[in-house]
């Protein structure tokens, strides 16, 4: 067990958590876009969110201006030989803008500031609030009943397949995997806690591994790999572990194997409908396949050294840390458990480890490098 190295990191990626106001916010937002849209279109529209505001995912932008990305599906209950892509995007789009026009006429200033049209979805702007909107338009797949989505890419002629309500729920399956985590959300003082403010070990990792290619790829967001693609690999390859530190190694280590050839093309289905591949791009484009192991490479030497350096104390470890992940994040979470620290010193309740420094962890084997096609190596040679 990696505690200290566990609770810094968690320390770190907690501060990247959405806000609670500003997530009742953006519920605010798009159950008022909901709301109109089966007031003003037909009472059978739905607005669900999805991605990683559904998952608990979400991680803090990486820069002052940026927003965050709140994903939402706009199912319409239409047979696909009723419409088109372009009919179904453009038939949502009208509605969203008589949305937008009609918060403007009401003059309160809390609508969105713009509605615009992207590969497929719609994007409603709230700058002053720190997110967007991003509403996908979708109709019902009969192939998989009865929460498969068919959704439309003005890039390709075929309709595309998805399920984000069959993710959430094999995500959340996933979670549940954490002992721990089901235990604590039986306890009477979470009882009234919202599930997505009590984190599983799961969704903390995928927050360390999506933090991390943030910024890895702060300048080639292009070859950055999808969140989906990240979250799906750590889903499948997570065991259960309830030590961050330690199961986001062991997934690191694993994610290769969840990563499927078939004839000749890369696949990651998802879980809840395989005709859909989260790894499609890197048959499209195979730099960025390269792209993703590279970052994959980084991170798992990252993890490595902090784990050697875990005896050299706190501020050697926080320098490291701080050389990946973002540093005033690293340090008030080092702040945080230098309090801790004198809090159990007082009680008498920690003991002293190897070398002088307080701490219960010990030093685990390095984890060798996946090179995604059936082969370990270590990074290092």
């Amino acid at each position: 067990m990696e505690e200290m190295l566990s609770m810094l990191l968690d320390g770190a990626v907690e501060t990247l958590d959405i806000s609670p106001h500003l997530h009742q916010l953006a519920v605010d937002k798009y159950e008022e876009v909901g709301s109109w849209l089966a007031e003003h279109g037909t009472p059978d529209w739905r607005i669900y969110p999805q991605g990683s505001f559904r998952l608990g995912t979400v991680v803090r932008p990486n820069t002052p201006t940026g927003e965050y990305d709140i994903d939402l599906v706009c199912w319409l209950p239409i047979a696909k030989e009723s419409t088109t892509q372009a009919e179904l995007k453009e038939r949502v789009g009208r509605m969203l803008h008589a949305f937008l026009h009609w918060k403007q006429r009401q003059g309160h200033g809390d609508g969105p500031a713009s509605c615009k049209a992207t590969r497929r979805c719609w994007t409603l702007s709230y700058p002053d609030d720190g997110f967007h909107l991003d509403v996908l338009p979708t109709i019902p797949d009969p192939a998989v009943p009865p929460t498969g989505i068919l959704l439309t890419d003005k890039q390709l002629r075929a309709w595309q397949h998805s399920n984000p309500i069959g993710y959430a729920t094999w995500f959340q399956l996933r979670s549940q995997l954490d002992r721990h985590l089901v235990e604590a959300k039986r306890h009477a003082n979470v009882a009234d806690v919202p599930d997505w403010a009590v984190r599983s070990t799961l969704q903390r990792l995928v927050q360390v591994l999506k933090w991390h290619a943030m910024l890895y790829f702060a300048d080639d967001p292009d070859n950055r790999p999808p969140s989906i693609l990240i979250t799906t690999l750590a889903a499948r390859a997570y065991a259960g572990e309830h030590d961050l530190f330690t199961g986001t190694r062991n997934v690191l280590h694993g994610m290769g194997n969840f990563v499927e050839n078939r004839h000749g093309r890369w696949w990651v289905p998802n879980p809840a409908h395989e005709e859909e591949n989260f790894a499609d791009k890197w048959n499209e484009y195979p730099e960025r396949r390269e792209a993703f192991i590279r970052w994959h490479t980084d991170l798992s030497i990252v993890l490595d050294d902090l784990v050697q350096l875990q005896r050299k104390g706190l501020h050697v470890l926080a320098t490291r840390m701080s050389e990946s992940f973002t540093p005033d994040a690293v340090q008030r979470s080092v702040q945080r458990y230098g309090e801790r620290l004198r809090q159990q010193t007082t009680t008498g309740a920690l003991r002293m480890g190897v070398g002088g420094l307080l701490t219960t962890t010990t030093a685990g084997p390095r984890v060798r490098q996946h090179t995604f096609h059936g082969q370990h190596t270590d990074p290092r040679g």
